[in-house]
């Protein structure tokens, strides 16, 4: 008989891991142990589905092949066993067994393992609010989530309140919005996706979606769900004591790892809150490994331990899993955190740390803000994006990057992924040889661009001033110049309202440089500051005491003109 090998959880990691062991060992008898009864579906998929880009929800629990992933096909294609609808109870380590029963009353039984692997995933957070449980509240968690939520948008409702500013809720207001509704989105920080962006690149994705017509309210908790007399959904009151009609809120504020199972079997939890596990995706329990959503990473940049979950790393984890649980020894080296999403035509991405994040472990950071187009600016179709990049500062060691706009950013953040995992400096991503050619990018790649203001920076020869740093200088009583260095056309087309501004278009400011004092401090910018840098060098160069440009310009400028 082979080594048996039973994995609690039947989503991502569960079936990732089983079809891995049995690729490696044939005669494994594998059995997966699942409460719910649809598995290894794409979950990623299901805000398309209320879409209405996927048809069919059935599309999301098929292969390729258009296979339905039901019990049959484990059982004839995989030769896996799954029990669905059925629930690990008990993990028993002495006699190396689970204790498993049937969610519609079948009793309870042991099912003995060599080895275990708990893929439990997480469950979605529900806050405490009044209203929670009424008529048109949803959660996105499962198929079935998805096809309530997109019946209710189908039955001809225009209200939505997105309650939840973070991935999810980003992810759903899109596909939302697309199909005309009125949506209000409430996030309870200051911003959205605070635990990917910066503030400026989040003000981008905001300034976006309010010029799509959603309405967005950060630092806004959601304080009661209005019932509208008959146990249904009529609006939203926030803490502020506003109220908001809507006839359809979604409740999507992040999830928690499902760790119970584990707790109970005395494994070893981590710092943040999920199962902990070595590089070999064993528990303390070296007989019982755990993958997915339920447990913590390594932090490739910092070493210390993240709950970062994603679909994308519960299936890696099911690889390595698969391999070790049929005696490998296959190692997971972390995450960079990556994360990508699409709303509406908007495109965001990050990996890495985010400034706040290198700040808070300890780092000196440097960065740069470049606006650029994604192919040649003379090929048809060149999409603007903004690229962000952080690093340690004099090592020039890359910590994170951001993006968001229309063009093609997102293979951006995949270079800069890889990028992390190999610990370059900017110097090395600038010297990588990406393929050019004007359909696909820039001669220098926006990426090399923004690695090398970065290296300007640390030599001392480029000095910015971030968007954020400007607003409060703005905001307050300070004593300086604004240069705007555009051409008189683009200043009439897009005037800088502020009476500190001067207007000296660049290729008069060499004749001109007399007309500006040598001692006071000086902001310049331009459209997407090329031309404020090279201003700012002529006048550093020519003896002027204090300027600065301004990181992005214009074209990144998240605040209202």
């Amino acid at each position: 008989m082979g080594r048996k090998i039973v994995i609690v959880g039947g989503v991502a990691t569960g079936p990732k891991a089983a079809a891995r062991a049995k690729r490696r060992d044939p005669d494994a008898e594998i059995t997966i142990v699942e409460r719910g009864d649809v598995y290894s579906y794409a979950g990623c998929g299901m805000p398309f589905y209320i879409e209405g880009l996927v048809g069919d929800v059935d599309e999301l629990l098929c292969t390729v092949g258009g296979i339905r992933r039901d019990e049959e096909y484990f059982r004839s294609v995989k030769d896996v066993e799954i029990l669905g609808r059925t629930e690990a109870v008990k993990i028993n380590r002495g006699s190396k067994t689970v204790t498993v029963g049937v969610l519609d009353g079948g009793g309870t039984r042991d099912i003995p393992y060599d080895k275990l692997v708990l893929a439990t995933g997480a469950s979605a957070l529900v806050p405490r609010i009044a209203g929670i449980d009424l008529e048109s509240v949803y959660r996105l968690y499962s198929p079935k989530d998805a096809e309530a939520i997109r019946e209710k948008l189908d039955s001809g409702v225009s209200r939505v309140a997105v309650i939840g500013g973070g991935l999810i809720g980003m992810e759903v207001c899109g596909p939302i919005a697309a199909r005309g509704c009125q949506v209000m989105v409430f996030e309870m920080m200051d911003r959205l996706v605070p635990a990917l962006l910066d503030t400026d690149m989040s003000l981008l994705l905001e300034k976006y979606l309010i010029e799509q017509g959603v309405h967005v309210r950060t630092g806004s908790r959601v304080t009661r769900l209005i019932d509208d007399g008959s146990g249904r959904l009529s609006g939203v009151v926030a803490e502020d004591g506003s109220e908001f009609k809507a006839d359809v809120a979604l409740v999507v504020i992040g999830v928690r790892p499902n760790v119970e199972l584990a707790q109970g079997a005395g494994l070893a939890i981590g710092e943040t809150g999920a199962i902990a596990v070595n590089e070999f995706l064993q528990t303390s329990d070296p007989e019982i490994y755990a993958g997915g959503d339920c447990v913590e990473n390594t932090c490739l940049i910092t070493g210390r331990k993240v709950y970062v979950p994603l679909g994308s790393t519960a299936n890696k984890h099911g690889r390595v899993i698969g391999d070790n649980v049929t005696g490998g020894k296959t190692t997971f080296p972390g995450v960079a955190s990556t994360a990508v999403f699409k709303v509406l035509d908007f495109n965001v991405g990050k990996t890495g740390l985010n400034s706040a994040q290198a700040v808070k472990a300890g780092f000196d950071i440097v960065m740069s803000v470049a606006p650029k187009q994604d192919c040649a600016h003379y090929y048809p179709g060149a999409k603007p994006f903004i690229v962000k990049l952080i690093a340690e500062k004099y090592t020039g060691r890359i910590l994170g990057a951001q993006v968001v706009g229309f063009g093609q950013g997102i293979k951006r953040i995949d270079v800069v992924a890889t990028a992390l995992r190999h610990g370059c400096d900017c110097k090395d991503l600038a010297d990588i040889d990406l393929g050019y050619a004007p359909p696909y990018s820039t001669a220098i790649d926006p990426l090399a661009h923004a690695a090398n203001i970065v290296r300007n920076k640390i030599e001392g020869l480029a000095h910015g001033i971030s968007a954020t740093e400007l607003k409060s200088k703005l905001e307050g009583d300070g004593d300086f110049i604004l240069l705007d260095v555009r051409s008189r056309e683009e200043v009439e087309e897009k005037p800088f309202p502020d009476v500190r501004v001067r207007v000296i278009p660049s290729i008069e400011l060499r004749e001109r440089l007399g007309e500006l004092p040598p001692d006071e401090e000086i902001v310049v910018f331009c459209r997407t500051s090329v031309r404020a840098y090279e201003a700012q060098r002529l006048m550093s160069h020519r003896g002027f005491r204090d300027v600065k440009f301004l990181d992005g310009s214009l074209d990144a400028w998240p605040y209202p003109l």
